[in-house]
């Protein structure tokens, strides 16, 4: 049976109900993804729950505290794969305490907008190669939510 290492990650975004920005990060190792942005979170250690993880993930590598919101629901059964080995979920966050600062595998944090007619600004940054279908999910998720009526 294959074992799949479970990874979470956190689209940090300005607003849960009208999302318009969302927080990217630069990794800084190992070596073939230095330079290129993702979403900040990590592994999923044994015996906690997902949710759980990545709230702590966002703590260790942001120093926030965040609050979640919906899932970007992958294509698979495990989220969104990274690897042969490795699939990710993620889901929308929003920072409830603390102001982000890059403490753990990144030197660099930047908001982008997520408008269609900023799309450039979104993916024209060197994202890991796994997370551009990802991005792209945000994005539309971003604008099927901030149309929504009240």
């Amino acid at each position: 049976m294959e074992t799949i290492v479970h990874v979470v990650g956190g689209a940090i975004v300005d607003s849960l109900a009208r999302p318009t920005a969302l927080l990217a990060a630069r990794r800084t190792a190992p070596p073939q993804f230095a330079g290129m942005w993702e979403f900040p979170g990590g592994k999923v250690e044994p015996g906690e729950e997902h949710e759980d993880a990545l709230r702590r993930e966002l703590r260790e590598e942001l120093g926030v505290a965040v609050r979640l919101g919906s899932e970007i629901a992958g294509p698979g059964r495990d989220g969104w794969r990274l690897n042969a080995k490795a699939a990710m979920r993620v889901w929308f966050a929003e920072i409830i305490e603390g102001s982000p600062v890059a403490l753990e595998d990144h030197d660099e944090l930047r908001w982008v907008p997520l408008a269609r007619e900023s799309e450039d600004r979104l993916t024209g940054l060197p994202w890991i190669p796994a997370d551009y279908p990802i991005v792209e999910a945000v994005r539309v998720e971003a604008e099927r939510l901030s149309r929504r009526m009240w």
